[in-house]
């Protein structure tokens, strides 16, 4: 008799059949060399997703849910259905490239203090998406408004911020989003799984920060190349609203993990940040709006937006 695969990838789909194809195709490979077993847990598309999975990717196991989930309760399921070493939350829109479980694998063995391995995520242009991230604390806030990463050497690359970060060098990172992770089972049940109160956004967010109360480690191993479209199924369900509901999602955890006089002090430092950044703009942008209007209204967007985060404890709670 063959070993049992190290690994359940728990693949969550919703109406992004062909992505969810070439998803399956990429993993493929990883069932067959024995490395990984494949779940798809259909949030009640209606596009053919669970039909294609049927018909095309029989060696895969299927949950036609009836209702989403969300994406973290989705994962729970096949964690409470498996007993592999690894657990892999996966969205829809990742493709692995070859080696990059296998990458993976390595580097948690090397790291045997590392709960969650998480792959480079190569954008389909190309570029390295930022993935990675410190925790939003109160300290974090402060530096980045106060814009202390522009003017201290390495304090960009230390704080994850976009633009700054390295993502070529292999690292303990604090968490990193949740496209497609390693979790070792030891670690993820320290952890207690995805929280089902977080349906969607910040999942990885509170996965990550649950992960190191628990005394274990994310890893960022650029050497595990995945393929993601990012934002492919919350684009559809959500449009431009997406910044909105995942700046909800965030106040939401922190509210429910830090408390409420950290929640809005952090929302209070962030508008009053992009406020000052919008203000110290307003002459530029009179002179040159071309040059300088454009990050102006960015900065006055992030104000009003960061004035979720002051919304009443029970709208911030409900919010899903």
């Amino acid at each position: 008799m063959s070993p049992a695969p190290a690994v359940a990838v728990a693949v969550v789909s919703w109406n992004t059949r062909d992505l969810l194809a070439a998803c399956l195709a990429s993993l493929e490979p990883e069932v067959r060399a024995g490395r990984a077993e494949v779940w798809v847990v259909d949030n009640a598309s209606s596009d053919g997703s669970a039909e294609l999975v049927r018909s095309r990717f029989a060696w895969a196991r299927l949950v036609a849910s009836e209702q989403n989930l969300g994406f973290g309760p989705a994962v729970n399921r096949v964690a409470a259905a498996t007993d592999c070493a690894w657990i892999a939350p996966a969205n829809a829109d990742v493709a692995l490239e070859p080696g990059a479980l296998e990458a993976l694998l390595a580097a948690g063995a090397a790291d045997p203090g590392a709960g969650a391995l998480a792959p480079r995520l190569v954008l389909p242009d190309g570029r390295t998406q930022h993935s990675a991230y410190a925790f939003p604390t109160l300290g974090f806030t402060a530096a980045f408004n106060l814009g202390l990463h522009r003017i201290v050497p390495g304090l960009g690359d230390r704080l994850l911020l976009e633009g700054f970060w390295d993502a070529d060098r292999p690292r303990r990172v604090p968490w990193a989003i949740a496209a497609l992770l390693l979790v070792r089972r030891t670690a993820w049940e320290a952890a207690g799984g995805f929280a089902e109160d977080q349906w969607m956004y910040a999942e990885d967010l509170d996965l990550g920060w649950r992960l190191a109360r628990a005394g274990w480690a994310t890893r960022h191993v650029p050497a595990a190349r995945v393929r993601h479209e990012s934002s492919a199924a919350t684009a559809q369900a959500w449009g431009e609203e997406r910044t909105a509901r995942w700046l909800a999602s965030t106040y939401a955890w922190m509210l429910r993990r830090r408390g409420a006089p950290v929640t809005r002090a952090v929302a209070a430092v962030n508008i009053a940040g992009a406020l000052a950044r919008a203000a110290l703009l307003a002459p530029a942008a009179r002179i040159a709006p071309g040059r300088f209007g454009a990050a102006r209204a960015a900065n006055a967007g992030w104000a009003r937006l960061h004035r979720i985060g002051l919304r009443p404890r029970r709208a911030l709670l409900a919010h899903r």
